[in-house]
């Protein structure tokens, strides 16, 4: 660690793990009411637990975005952050509204709108928390050094935050309603996130490979223009059936085929990377999740996102468990294992250690990446039968239900192992087994890059 001030990442990774922890809980719970639809229901209704599990993800998924911004600016501008106060301040106000957010769901005060139901103050508090943070980074930016990942993660975080608007726009017509709605929805996961991920990913491969960084630059300007070139007027896909004019029906599925493109790129360059890499980094671990960020990213939102987008395929799927199987693999490939790779990069830097746990935390990368991936599979072929039984042959939803309970038990034990996994790296990453422990201040070689 060069810099005394990306010490404020490890209060937002732990911030953010701890949140990991409440969102896959929360979806384990979930996944046991498809099998026992009563469970819990008069004490936390299934749409509570839901929003628990939804919310808790973006939440935890910005905080680590937050966090690897304030850990790699500082490297890339060759500066110390603008103000750590205002830094501490910003994660404060994400707290509390997160906290008061899941108080208000327990109690039944929510807004009602899938992902975008936190209460008014809730959303003012992020908006405020983002103006923090832009000013913050952007300050640190232009004092310092510039870097094409800097550049780049700019870019993505201020559309990010830009975007929040569109989350306090609800107009009376239920067409624009949903319009707007993905405007936040689909525009941060499939265009501003894809440029975050794409700088962290960047980062990563650069200190652990080795490789030039005029390389690293070159595949990440074409990354990003393949991601904004697909990703906006691949929007249109979830314009077909919402009372849009017809011709996104065409726009969206043309554009979002083309949304395969950024991440094969950035599988593609993941393992270029470490195929020209000079460097033998004792953060193995690390480049596993990398590795594996890029790979299912590609398959999660790539192959499982193209499978249902054209809109002939989309007219019979859309709301199925196909849609759950391509929105978990996508999120765990693209955002999860991103961050969870962040994180193992990072915290033993910020802790003072040498790359510690690494076998506890390459295991938990095979547990979960295995789970999620025998998830999708069952969830799979549960939205085919789903899709004929409910959409071509017309039986009631609630008897198809009822015929796919096998494999929701599947997919029980799936989130099962997902869950030891998610456990079994945190406790990787913040659990210090005593031969380990360096004393403060000592040098340590293994840290190097």
């Amino acid at each position: 660690m060069k810099y005394k001030s990306q010490k404020v990442a490890q209060a937002y990774f732990i911030c953010a793990m701890a949140l990991f922890g409440i969102q896959v809980l929360g979806g384990l719970l979930a996944g046991w009411v498809y099998i026992s639809p009563n469970f819990l229901s008069e004490l936390l209704p299934f749409n509570i637990i839901r929003m628990i599990h939804t919310n808790a993800l973006i939440v935890w998924l910005l905080l680590g975005f937050f966090g690897a911004a304030y850990f790699l600016i500082p490297e890339e501008s060759e500066r110390e952050i603008y103000s750590v106060k205002l830094a501490y301040l910003q994660l404060i106000i994400l707290m509390v509204g997160t906290l008061g957010a899941v108080g208000s769901y327990l109690v039944g005060i929510h807004g009602g709108r899938e992902f975008l139901e936190q209460p008014l103050w809730v959303k003012f508090g992020i908006l405020v928390a983002a103006l923090i943070f832009l000013f913050n980074i952007s300050m640190t930016v232009l004092a310092g050094k510039k870097t094409a990942i800097t550049n780049v993660l700019l870019m993505g975080l201020w559309l990010l935050s830009l975007l929040w608007i569109f989350a306090f726009i609800n107009p009376d017509n239920l067409s624009l309603d949903k319009m707007y709605w993905w405007f936040v929805v689909h525009l941060w996961v499939e265009a501003t996130w894809e440029l975050v991920m794409a700088s962290i990913l960047a980062f990563l491969l650069l200190k652990l490979t080795g490789v030039d960084r005029e390389v690293v630059e070159k595949w990440l300007y074409v990354i990003v223009a393949t991601a904004l070139f697909s990703g906006i007027l691949g929007t249109g896909h979830h314009f077909y059936w919402i009372g849009l004019p017809g011709y996104w029906q065409w726009v969206g599925s043309i554009f979002s085929t083309f949304e395969v493109i950024p991440f094969f790129l950035m599988m593609s360059f993941a393992f270029v990377m470490v195929w020209k890499g000079r460097k033998n980094h004792p953060n193995k671990a690390a480049l596993l999740w990398s590795l594996g960020a890029s790979t299912v990213a590609f398959f999660g939102a790539g192959v499982w996102g193209f499978l249902h987008t054209l809109h002939g395929v989309n007219f019979y799927s859309h709301g199925t468990q196909i849609t759950a199987a391509h929105g978990h693999l996508s999120f765990y490939g693209a955002y999860v294992a991103l961050n969870l790779a962040m994180f193992t990069y990072a915290m033993p830097m910020l802790r003072n250690r040498e790359p510690y746990n690494q076998v506890l935390n390459m295991a938990s990368f095979w547990l979960m990446t295995g789970g999620m991936a025998f998830m999708t599979f069952v969830l799979t072929f549960a939205g085919t039968i789903q899709t004929h039984m409910q959409r071509v042959v017309g039986d009631y939803y609630m008897d198809v239900q009822d015929g796919l309970t096998l494999f929701y038990i599947m997919r029980f034990g799936a989130g099962a192992a997902v869950v030891v996994g998610a456990l079994l790296f945190i406790y990787s990453l913040l659990v210090v087994r005593k031969r380990e422990i360096i004393t403060p201040g000592a040098a340590n070689p293994a840290l190097g890059g």
